[in-house]
């Protein structure tokens, strides 16, 4: 017998309590009587047993009760039986473009109306985007308007391929057909029209249904941030999809709402691009808007999100005033830099200490502090020098680094130095144009994590956690002239490595985590709440399908459209429709029937309720209620 939890029979084993509640008797009392008595009340004992057995077999009440307890143990375990049906042509799956040019003109309103005409009896809709979206799942009628009218596209791109499989995967046991409804000019995946050909070889009825005709844009296709001598500027790319070259007003401003806008022309030739760049970027929002009338407006407007560093106060701790580091440090915009000769006893109100000591050691003492501001949770960079030598370093402070240096060496014919593990600290730096010619001979400690090393595995980048914060070790010397230990500091990607390294132990995080394109999904490390451009959610994985700022764990993200198909509104996606529409190859159809699988629980609901009934009328009737 098929049973969905076969481990719910043992329920049948409280049937045994019931028995026994029936047969309960008190016990005997023990008597002298003769012999003779003895054995014709032993007899009777044993009928009377046989009595009882048989009135509890008889009594109405056992009866419906061990019926009841089969009953509930039979549900439990979930019986079902098999028939074979015929395949349905009642469910009807909707899948709905909502990909960025569905927003041209009135292509997704055109859709919706479109796809009610095609609503059945049961209907399922799959919203079709970067990864399809299931809104509804065999709902009726009135439910799959409600869809209709609460759904809008996004900014995405249409794996409509996908959709399709998921529509096979739901109608696999009925039956049933797909309705896509899309304007084709783009997709992401597989050939929908592949996808088709498959599901029609299952016995799937599959319609392509076309929206939309071909429109002019002009809009950003393209843009990045880079980070030049501590200052962020910001690339972007205009494309002119129409016959004829425009002239175009681009304005700029801040906040979300470009505030303080500012404008200037761009000529971007007829189906050609142009590029401009805005320089000079402080933190936070920054929009770009195109002044242009067109039939796709998403890709009008980006927004730029850089990282605010104004909470970030750095200690500088050196004996050297001319430092390539402190130089680098200075050049970061919107940090409090503090540059001291010593270590205070209090470092509580710094969030990063660095420490470049060239010639005198770190005191004993100052160490003490150190150790006790990073388990707190502090950031400490230790540069190297001679003053690390364990010749003439406190024992503390060496048992701090997460290398153990052993000694200062030189390298007549210089060492190559090599990526061990790229992160986003190390992952533009070009390792093959640093020579090191002087260099700390030291050994990684178990738990660190080395970065940067020179050809014969000595560290050079290493880090590890000390309580809650976190020291890195940097021995790559800044020290110039003559006497300099490697040429690091000449390089220009040097102060780029320094805005990272701030950055990533202030937990900023790299740029590229705030600037993100339109369909990125990403999960987070836990459930919380989400600002997206139109709604708060709460959500532990996200879909970013709108173009506009997101709040996502105290950062503010940025999310631009930047597609090249996705924006040109002048496809006319005839081609594909008649793809679709050519007759194809004879195909191994699927059987007319399906095995359905039949659940009887309901049923067995209705009879214990009725046995329910019967047992208070028996009660009642013998005047025990």
């Amino acid at each position: 017998m098929p049973f969905q939890n076969p481990l719910a029979l043992a329920a049948l084993l409280s049937v045994i309590p019931l028995i026994i509640i029936y047969m309960l008797r008190p016990k005997p009392a023990v008597l002298s009587i003769p012999s003779l008595m003895f054995v014709l009340k032993l007899d009777r004992e044993r009928k009377k047993v046989y009595a009882s057995l048989t009135k509890v077999v008889r009594d109405p009440l056992f009866l419906i009760q061990l019926l009841m307890l089969i009953l509930l143990s039979i549900g439990a375990a979930g019986y079902y039986y098999t028939s074979e049906e015929p395949l349905s042509g009642e469910h009807t799956v909707l899948i709905l473009d909502t990909s960025a040019s569905m927003q041209v003109d009135s292509r997704f309103e055109d859709a919706a109306e479109i796809a009610e005409g095609y609503v059945s009896k049961k209907n399922s809709i799959i919203l079709a985007s970067n990864i399809p979206q299931l809104a509804l799942e065999g709902g009726s009628s009135s439910a799959a308007g409600d869809i209709f009218n609460k759904v809008k596209p996004g900014a995405g791109t249409a794996d409509l391929s996908a959709a399709i499989s998921t529509g096979m995967r739901l109608l696999s046991e009925e039956g049933g057909r797909i309705v896509v409804i899309s304007d084709f000019t783009n997709w992401g995946g597989d050939d929908p029209v592949a996808s088709k050909n498959l599901a029609e070889s299952y016995g799937l009825k599959v319609s392509f249904v076309k929206v939309g005709k071909p429109a002019e844009n002009i809009g950003i296709i393209n843009g990045w941030i880079e980070a030049v001598d501590g200052e962020y500027s910001y690339t972007g790319v205009v494309k002119n999809y129409r016959s004829e070259s425009k002239n175009i007003e681009i304005k700029t401003g801040r906040g979300v709402s470009g505030n303080g806008s500012k404008s200037f022309n761009l000529d971007v030739p007829a189906g050609g691009t142009n590029q401009f760049r805005l320089a000079s970027l402080g933190p936070g929002i920054t929009t770009v808007s195109l002044d242009v009338d067109d039939d796709l407006d998403v890709d009008d407007k980006v927004y730029i999100s850089i990282p605010d560093t104004s909470g970030q106060r750095i200690l500088y701790v050196t004996d050297n005033g001319k430092l390539p580091s402190k130089t680098a440090l200075s050049l970061i915009p919107n940090i409090d830099l503090e540059i001291r000769q010593s270590v205070p006893s209090s470092l509580n109100n710094y969030t990063l200490v660095v420490l470049a000591q060239k010639q005198a050691p770190i005191a004993n003492s100052s160490v003490e502090s150190i150790e006790t501001y990073v388990r707190n949770g502090g950031n400490a960079v230790f540069i190297v020098s001679e003053a690390l030598a364990p010749e003439k370093t406190e024992v503390d402070l060496v048992k701090l680094l997460p290398v153990k240096p052993v000694r200062v060496e030189e390298a007549e014919n210089g060492l190559e130095v090599e990526n061990t593990l790229r992160n986003r600290i190390t992952k533009d730096m070009k390792s093959d144009e640093i020579s090191v010619r002087k260099y700390m001979n030291a050994t990684e400690r178990t738990g660190s994590t080395t970065l940067v090393a020179t050809e014969n595995g000595i560290p050079l980048l290493s880090y590890w956690q000390v309580g809650r914060g976190t020291i890195f070790y940097m021995g790559l010397s800044d020290e110039l002239g003559e006497g300099a230990w490697n040429n690091f500091h000449n390089l220009p990607e040097y102060p780029v490595f320094w805005i990272k390294l701030v950055e990533w132990l202030g937990g900023i995080g790299d740029l590229s985590e705030y600037n993100l394109e339109a369909g990125t999904v990403t999960s987070l490390s836990r459930t919380e709440e989400i600002r997206t451009p139109t709604k708060t959610l709460t959500a532990n994985s996200l879909l970013y399908d709108e173009v506009g700022i997101y709040e996502v764990s105290g950062k503010r993200i940025a999310v631009n459209m930047y597609d090249d198909r996705e924006s040109n509104t002048t496809i006319d996606a005839s081609e594909l429709i008649s793809r679709s529409l050519e007759e194809n190859e004879p195909r191994t159809m699927r059987s007319e029937t399906y095995t359905a699988r039949n659940d009887i629980t309901n049923y067995l609901i209705g009879i214990l309720f009725l046995l329910m009934l019967i047992e208070i009328l028996i009660v009642r009737g013998r005047g025990e209620l």
